[in-house]
């Protein structure tokens, strides 16, 4: 039964590994465009997105990607400089991207991350919804990653996100064992997929290192992994999708 007043959203997070093959390490950033044109989702939250690399024939790829699939409202942060070129993290959505901001992750010592955030409205006819989407690649470390989860709870604390918003945040967090939502986002309030599934690596899932979760006034409906070709090879994470409702 559909709550009252709540409104469909079709997210998904990818780790595209810079459109290289997880198996055949060819780069073919078409495929993951078909995949992506596939899934048809609302709002696309990516990992690992480059531009200007040579190992991607410089490419733009949130710009190319964004092309193919229709979706004009972009935003890119570089996390990572090579020597030529860089990359980061990407979202993808049907509505306009608000107050687009990196919040730096980076724990001393450690690889560079960060959180891409931006606000954005669901509109659906004359019903609106409000949402914070935070897309992010936790570090390898599990101390690492769960000083990352509390900076965002901090950076959302000191700009008092309003308590009718839906808080969303998913991506890539490198959690090899499931820990980070009993343990850090669940008692700030969110909620993520009953089973977390396995997305790493794509060829054969053993990790379930791709999760998103909510906070406020939303549901989570639904989570997927798409395995339909050529998802399997277009990287070395395959694509968690989740449907929501929110209010």
């Amino acid at each position: 039964m559909r709550a009252k007043g709540s409104l469909p959203l079709r997210t998904v997070t990818w780790n595209i590994h810079k459109g290289i093959g997880g198996l055949d390490r060819r780069y073919r950033l078409e495929r993951i465009a078909v995949v992506l044109e596939a899934i048809d989702a609302d709002l696309v939250l990516l990992q690992e997105v480059d531009e200007g690399a040579p190992r991607s024939r410089r490419d733009r790829q949130v710009d190319r990607l964004g092309d193919t699939l229709g979706l004009a409202h972009r935003a890119f942060h570089a996390n990572h400089h090579l020597k030529e070129g860089r990359y980061g993290n990407a979202l993808l959505s049907r509505w306009p991207l608000e107050q687009v901001e990196n919040i730096d992750l980076t724990v001393p010592l450690k690889k560079r991350r960060g959180s891409l955030h931006a606000r954005l409205t669901v509109v659906d006819g004359a019903r609106r919804a409000r949402l914070w989407v935070h897309n992010v690649h936790l570090g390898l470390a599990g101390f690492e990653r769960k000083m990352q989860l509390r900076k965002i709870f901090e950076w959302q604390h000191r700009h008092r996100c309003p308590h009718d918003t839906t808080v969303l945040i998913g991506g890539d967090l490198n959690d090899v064992w499931g820990t980070l939502g009993p343990q850090v986002l669940e008692p700030e309030g969110f909620s993520g997929l009953a089973t977390r599934p396995y997305t790493f690596p794509a060829a054969r899932p053993l990790r379930p290192l791709d999760a998103m979760f909510v906070k406020g006034p939303a549901r989570i409906t639904r989570g997927r992994i798409w395995t339909k070709s050529p998802a399997e090879v277009a990287s070395d994470h395959l694509p968690l999708v989740v449907s929501l409702r929110v209010r």
